[in-house]
Formats: C-alpha cells, structure tokens, sequence
C-alpha cells in the first residue's frame, strides 16, 4: 500500500527539489491570489506553493535525564538480590539498555560513572540535581535495603524514575513511595518499560514547548494551559479559509491527491476534484501553521462546513498530519486537541478524536469520526486499510473510513480539563459501514474493559489509540499531579417512579 509523500529531505512530490514550481500558465493562475496576500502582508509577495515540510511541526526539545546506580557497597551476603547475581555485569547491562532508551526517545542521559554506595554521595547527588536541574532523574537500583536513600533523592523535587529489578524490592519497600506525585517506579525486569518512561518525560517537555492554533471565532489572543504548559494561540476562523481561496493547485497538489488515491482500498465518493481540493486544504493548514508559528492546530471545521465557505471539510488533512504526529483537532475543541496532542506525544502513535454512541442492545461502545489516521501501530509503521468517503455529514470533500484492527486493545483518553484525565481501555469488536449506519465515516465498535455499562463511559470526543496504554496514562498522571480519572465500573440502579 503506497504511504502519503515523504516529508524528509526531498519535497516527495516531485523529483525536483523540497520546492514545487508552478508552471507558466499555473503561475498566471495564480498570480491575483499571490497579489492579494501581497497586499495583506504589506505588500511582500509569498509564493503559497512553497514547500512546508510538515514533519518540522513535531516538536524536539531537549530532554536531560540524569542516571545514577543506588547500592550498598558489593560483595553482598544474606541480602537480596543474592549473591549469584553478577552485580557488575546486570548494571552493565542495565546502564546499556538505559543508552540505547534514551537514543530511541531522543532524550540525552547522564549516568554517573561510580555507583552511589553512602549517605555522603547521596548527599552530593541531590547537591547535583539542584545544580543541573534535570528534566529527570533515573535510579537504577541494586539492592532492596536503599529505598531510604531513594526517598531522600526523590526529594529533590526532579520527577524520578526508579527501575528496581526483580530482586530489589518487596510490595512493602514499593506500595506507598510508587503512589507518590513526581515517582514512577517500575518494579521489572523489562527495560522497555524505562523507554517508555523517558518517552512520558520528553511528552511532558513537548507539551510545554507546543503551540496550538485554535482556528475559531473572531478573536486573536493567546493563554498558557495550566499543568500542561502548551499555549494556546486563537486566530479568527476566516483566516483558513481565506487562506484555502488563495492556495492554487500545484506539483504537491496533484502528487498529494494522486497518493490519496493510490493508497486506498477504494474510493467510493469523491471525484479527482474532491482530492484536489483535499489536497489543497492540507497545503492550507501546513502554511497558516508556518505563518503563525505553532506546532498543532484545531479549526471550526463544522462551522466552515454548515456556512459553505469551502467545498471540502478538513478531513483527509487531519488524517495526514495525524499519521506524520502532528496533531489537526476537529470542532475547535481544544480539550480533544490536548488529548490527541498528548497521546501523539505520550505513545508514538495517532489518536482518533470521536464522537461516543451507546450500542444498547449488544452493549458496545461506539466511536465514530470522520478525520482517523492510518498508521495506528505507530508513525514509522504501515498503514491500516482506508477507503476516500465524503464527509459523511454533508456528503461533499474527502474523508477516510480507515477499518480498525479487530481484536485490537485499545485506550480511551480524554483531557477532561488540566488537572483531569479520563482513562479507559477496550477491544475492537466490529468496524460498521455508513450507510446503512449513520454518523460519521470511521466507525466501529468496541468492548470495554471495567465498564458493566457502555451508557456510563465518560467524556465526548475522546481519543482512542490502539495497545493498552492505561499504565503508561495513570503514570504520566501521577509524575506531573493530574488527576486520572475512569468511567464507572458498576451501573447504576435504575430509576423507578
């Protein structure tokens, strides 16, 4: 199944270069359009078929984890984790897995050279900590009796990580510290877990850094979200659209279509020109998101719709940015926004921001949308199944039904407000064609975990993102003091007059 063009070191819409040109008669074409945003712009023409590499969106900061070994000074006797455990060789091991987890997160790690053995080096480590400042601390433990000097490193106010391997630590030395805000503590043997720890750390960092366009109303302002840290930056709707009349058709256009095409199981709806307009909405939002300077975006889509002033929703574009993690939120619903943007960030794979229905009779959850990404398993992983509709509500643009993985786990999440986040998980059990169903394009049902009723699941336009990832939630909850939160498990009696 051919992928959506490559946004790496070439344009992937032409072999020319990361630039697509206009030929003569396109250029004469577009030409009163590049005019009239010369005019706006105080008379600085801006070539609107310049090529935005949309993976530049993501952000990368820097995150600094620093690592040190807690241990009582070897040869040990009588002591877990015993003596036929090669202390040396498993913290070798140990600190190499560490390496290679900061590598794939792209978080620079520090481990100190010399295991912490005594109160005096744990004094100076926590003087080290308040020092450099870190993004967070990572302990690697090799004994069961220095959980003290684990709570007093803890203390430095740095989130901490704390990976004790089987054999150094008991549910006592673990059960009240790992509750603890600011703590996570992986009591394993398996180091992926300590990726995805980093991985938590670097979301955190990427929320912060994060610049979100809220493309609604009539208004310019920005705000910082509490807790999270990402900003917020609202500009008036008519600056997509306006923008979208100007965007002319061009080398990237057609190859962008072309691939839209290409990579579905089939098209039902749309014409050529309903892709090319696709196409030419995603080239909008990748230069409007250049212009402002931020890193996400969630426009009124519906509003544009029901008023007609573009002939295609946005649909097919989110689904393209999703898939590149970058997040494109629907409905201006800056809640469902943070949600896709921490789970993108969180897991390594897009989210599908829907709209929940009860299935009553077999007691499913519904989810349905019309803006799904395609790589579900991951950004650098292949594409699930998809086929072009139109935009379900009013049957005009591009959408895609993508067909979800039947059988799959998947996680429920919702941004509720800055300091609350639903959690939840489930199983796909069916994907459902519309018609004969209505709603939107995406559409399937799932199973849920914990919930006795699919009438009490929490929240609306929830993010769902395939594994069950509800750990890896609760944990990055619990490191930076927000409250998650889960939809009931036992139904309530019915109300009887």
């Amino acid at each position: 199944m051919s992928s959506f063009p490559s946004h790496g070191a070439q344009c992937g819409c032409c072999a020319m270069s990361r630039r697509c040109f206009l030929g003569a008669a396109g250029a004469a074409l577009a030409a009163p359009y590049l005019m009239a945003s010369a005019a706006e712009s105080g008379g600085v023409a801006s070539d609107l078929t310049e090529y935005v590499d949309l993976a530049s969106f993501r952000p990368k900061p820097e995150v600094r984890v620093m690592s040190a070994v807690v241990r009582l000074k070897p040869p040990y006797w009588l002591g877990w984790p015993g003596t036929s455990y090669d202390v040396e060789e498993r913290r070798a091991a140990y600190c190499a897995a560490f390496d290679d987890s900061a590598r794939r997160v792209g978080a620079t790690l520090s481990q100190e050279a010399q295991p912490i053995e005594d109160e005096a080096a744990i004094a100076a480590f926590v003087a080290k900590i308040h020092a450099e400042k870190p993004g967070a601390v990572l302990l690697l433990l090799q004994h069961r009796n220095v959980w003290p000097w684990v709570d007093a490193i803890s203390k430095a106010g740095v989130p901490t990580i704390v990976f004790s391997p089987i054999g150094t630590s008991f549910t006592q030395h673990v059960k009240d510290i790992s509750r603890r805000q600011g703590i996570h503590v992986i009591s394993t043997l398996d180091t992926e877990a300590v990726t995805q720890a980093m991985r938590m750390v670097r979301a955190k960092a990427q929320m912060e850094q994060t610049k979100l366009l809220v493309v609604a109303g009539e208004e310019r302002k920005e705000e910082v979200v509490d807790t999270l840290g990402t900003t917020l930056k609202r500009v008036p709707r008519r600056a997509l659209h306006e923008l979208f009349e100007k965007m002319p058709e061009c080398d990237e256009t057609h190859e962008v279509a072309k691939q839209m095409r290409r990579g579905a199981r089939k098209v039902v709806e749309p014409t050529d020109q309903d892709t090319l307009n696709a196409a030419r909405s995603y080239m909008t939002a990748k230069r409007l998101m250049k212009d402002e300077g931020v890193n996400a975006i969630t426009t009124d889509c519906l509003g544009m719709v029901t008023t007609k002033v573009v002939p295609t929703p946005p649909c097919m574009a989110a689904t393209m940015f999703q898939d590149a993690g970058v997040t494109y939120g629907c409905e201006a619903d800056i809640n469902a926004a943070l949600s896709l943007l921490l789970t993108s960030y969180l897991l390594d794979k897009p989210g599908f921001q829907n709209d929940p229905v009860p299935e009553t009779h077999k007691n499913l959850l519904i989810t349905a949308h019309c803006s799904s990404g395609t790589r579900l398993n991951g950004f650098d992983q292949g594409q699930e199944p998809y086929l072009l509709r139109s935009h379900s509500e009013s049957g005009i643009g591009v959408s895609t039904q993508v067909l979800w993985k039947e059988g799959q786990k998947v996680t429920l999440v919702k941004v509720q407000n800055p300091k609350e986040i639903i959690v939840d998980t489930g199983t796909v059990v069916a994907n459902i064609d519309t018609p004969p169903a209505g709603g939107c394009r995406t559409n399937f049902e799932i199973q849920m975990d914990r919930v006795e009723d699919a009438r009490d699941v929490l929240g609306f336009h929830q993010v769902v993102s395939y594994g069950d990832h509800r750990h890896d939630v609760e944990a990055f909850c619990q490191m930076y003091g927000i409250r998650a939160i889960h939809s009931p498990e036992h139904a309530p009696e019915p109300v009887l007059s």
